[in-house]
């Protein structure tokens, strides 16, 4: 008769680990973030001709889901101390940063007040809706990148990274640019409206 041999504690909790780790990379939160983050990038690779008011409407549609699935993403730990996989090079970060300054022109410039900078400084600081919109990208396409290639070994990791300069940095950046980008959506809707009242037949 066999007898049943009950594991190693060590080899039970790492199981157990494995097993939770396992949960938290596909949890239903984490593969919402993953898919907003896809159409993202993907929005910003792409080399579609739009107008800047279509850019900046799609920008301000995407970005709030972006933080709203950042926010629900579970909470982990760092499991490993191997570096952790980056895909976004120099030259992919200046490409995306060039796009979003072609498309934006003058209105690339913006006044910022939740910078470090303003601490020290007596005078307005300028902000770039480029550099904000890259440097979000930059995270998101490396988690993005190790989903879509399928590293399991560093989705946790990965998200953590994320998740850790969403709250330290990338998050910030995100609802610091939505005011830009908000002003002139809001500005060229209020151009539009006068438009179309001054087409109007006056009252008889």
């Amino acid at each position: 008769m066999l007898c049943k041999t009950a594991l190693p504690d060590g080899i039970q909790k790492n199981m157990m680990d494995i097993s939770e780790n396992h949960t938290i990379i596909y949890d239903k939160n984490v593969i919402d973030f993953v898919t907003v983050g896809v159409e993202f990038c993907a929005f910003l690779e792409e080399e579609t001709q739009l107008t800047r008011r279509e850019w900046i409407d799609k920008m301000l549609k995407i970005l709030p889901l972006l933080y709203v699935k950042a926010s629900l993403l579970p909470e982990t730990v760092a499991m490993h101390q191997e570096e952790i996989a980056t895909f976004v090079k120099e030259e992919d970060y200046a490409r995306v940063a060039l796009r979003v300054e072609e498309m934006m022109g003058e209105e690339n410039t913006f006044l910022e007040v939740f910078m470090e900078e303003m601490k020290y400084s007596d005078t307005p600081v300028s902000a770039f809706v480029s550099e904000c919109i890259a440097d979000i990208y930059q995270d998101i396409r490396d988690l993005v990148s190790i989903y879509q290639f399928e590293l399991t070994e560093q989705m946790n990791d990965a998200l953590y990274r994320c998740m850790e300069h969403f709250h330290t940095y990338w998050g910030q950046r995100l609802v610091n640019v939505l005011r830009p980008l908000h002003a002139i959506n809001s500005r060229q809707w209020q151009v539009s409206d006068e438009d179309v009242f001054n087409e109007e037949e006056p009252w008889i």
